[in-house]
């Protein structure tokens, strides 16, 4: 993926991940659309970005895709990125019967991302160079157990990915999979944002950018952080022996997961 000259659109671009991603990118030369549902959160970043565009979207509803597609259409004809960064995470007490956190996972992280592929693809695909990129986690490779769902919407996104990948192999879009360790944002709350045991999120996304700029042909962006969680999970496809427990590892290695 180029890193300079081209038309951004990053879902969940009010905070977190996507927020520094924006920020870093348009700092690079680039045009930038954040979306997010949060309206009020979309003009303070703007405000502090000037230049940047937003564009509301609630990435459950699929009426709410189809205008973001018509608007980036209508207004931003030289589209040719799209991060697919919206995402939510909650634990899970799964012998309490209860799925509407797990609903609402799979239709945020899941359906959201595949929905917009699915409205977009065909004006990327008339852009010379285009790029799509997903988000996953480290926990797409090692679960953990306390976010079942979560987790299994990571996997899926992975495996997703590379089918994307696939499929448009012949096709000016390169598909992209950014892959998080455990990042200061508050997808879980303020706990994480202040936890020193996660990577500040500037770091997190300068290393991003650096890679990128690096290998601009990377399929998979994986930070240094993130790399145990790799290797362990894909460790002759046991995960090491088990699941991270009580926001422990049992491989003794350090826990990563985020998505903003």
């Amino acid at each position: 993926m180029k890193l300079v000259n081209n038309t951004i659109l990053i879902t969940g671009g009010a905070t977190g991940i996507g927020r520094a991603l924006a920020e870093a990118l348009q700092a690079a030369g680039n045009e930038v659309i954040i979306a997010s549902r949060r309206l009020g959160l979309l003009e303070a970043v703007r405000a502090a970005n000037p230049g940047m565009k937003s564009a509301t979207l609630d990435i459950t509803n699929p009426e709410s895709i189809q205008r973001l597609a018509e608007k980036m259409e209508r207004e931003f004809p030289r589209l040719n990125v799209v991060i697919q960064n919206a995402g939510i995470m909650r634990t899970e007490v799964l012998p309490s019967g209860s799925v509407s956190d797990a609903e609402a996972m799979v239709a945020t992280n899941l359906l959201g991302p595949i929905r917009l592929t699915a409205a977009l693809l065909p004006a990327l695909k008339e852009q010379p160079e285009a790029a799509i990129m997903t988000v996953s986690s480290g926990m797409a490779f090692l679960p953990w157990a306390m976010t079942p769902t979560y987790s299994a919407t990571k996997a899926a996104i992975h495996s997703y990915t590379q089918s994307l990948r696939l499929q448009l192999r012949d096709t000016s879009v390169q598909v992209l999979e950014l892959i998080p360790p455990y990042v200061q944002t508050e997808l879980m709350g303020q706990a994480q944002a202040q936890d020193m045991n996660a990577m500040p999120v500037r770091q997190f996304v300068a290393e991003v950018m650096r890679m990128l700029k690096t290998n601009p042909d990377a399929t998979e962006i994986c930070v240094e952080r993130a790399r145990p969680l790799l290797a362990t999970g894909t460790l002759t496809g046991r995960h090491c022996g088990g699941l991270w427990e009580n926001s422990r590892i049992a491989c003794n290695i350090e826990v990563g997961h985020d998505i903003s």
